[in-house]
């Protein structure tokens, strides 16, 4: 490892520089990120939370796990520029839909422009508004259920997010939460970072879960120290 302290721009923890070499190769030489999707994910400098989209081996990874689950019908909580929103609507193809939420006006306004020139836009509903209130009208509405949802919106919300996702799927779906281990602190049950607390709080109510199967992924890279819950409904 470099002895020179990792940086770290704004929404992201420290990140060496060779975690970052290391997801620039593996992007490089497996993911072959196109040039809207790279528009996308410069663009998030646009966004109330610009370098806070996923990296672009993160958001090959979605695509293939919403691949390997056969999910045709998405749910998205946090949209962004879109970017990882762009790599679920490319898995689940033309005949696929993805329902993206999103607070900020200011972003849903980012994405969209982003996923015109992805070539996905027919399969997207960017749906503007506090998430939980969102989400409450389609469980409301008695919408068709969904066969895969990321998580990644703000975290202090994390366990009525899977309250909510879990009104939306059905037995064997899907469900991926992001940004759990925040550079380590998930382990301390005295933070004073409700975030941390979000975290582990909806991993506690998985466990408690008995229709899901859930283990967590530590991450490094550009991102800095970070992870994934992954679960599945039985």
């Amino acid at each position: 490892m470099s002895e020179r302290e990792p940086s770290a721009p704004a929404n992201r923890y420290p990140a060496a520089d060779e975690w970052q070499a290391v997801d620039n190769y593996f992007t490089e030489t497996l993911v072959g990120e196109d040039a809207a999707l790279a528009a996308a994910r410069r663009s998030g400098t646009a966004t109330t939370m610009p370098n806070a989209e996923v990296a672009a081996n993160q958001g090959a990874f979605l695509g293939l796990l919403a691949n390997i689950a056969g999910a045709k019908r998405v749910l998205e909580f946090g949209t962004l520029a879109g970017y990882s929103t762009i790599w679920l609507a490319r898995a689940v193809g033309e005949s696929g839909h993805v329902v993206t939420l999103e607070l900020e006006e200011q972003n849903a306004a980012v994405a969209e422009e982003n996923f015109l020139a992805a070539g996905v836009a027919d399969r997207i509903e960017t749906i503007i508004g506090p998430a939980l209130d969102t989400a409450a009208q389609l469980i409301n509405d008695g919408v068709e259920s969904f066969d895969f949802v990321f998580i990644d919106a703000d975290k202090p919300n994390n366990p009525a997010y899977l309250a909510a996702a879990l009104e939306l799927t059905r037995s064997g779906a899907v469900i991926v939460i992001d940004n759990v281990v925040r550079n380590g602190e998930v382990v301390d049950g005295d933070s004073a970072d409700p975030r941390v607390h979000g975290v582990r709080s909806v991993a506690d109510a998985m466990a408690a879960n008995p229709d899901l199967d859930a283990t967590a992924l530590q991450t490094v890279g550009e991102k800095g120290w970070d992870g994934l819950i992954i679960a599945r409904r039985r």
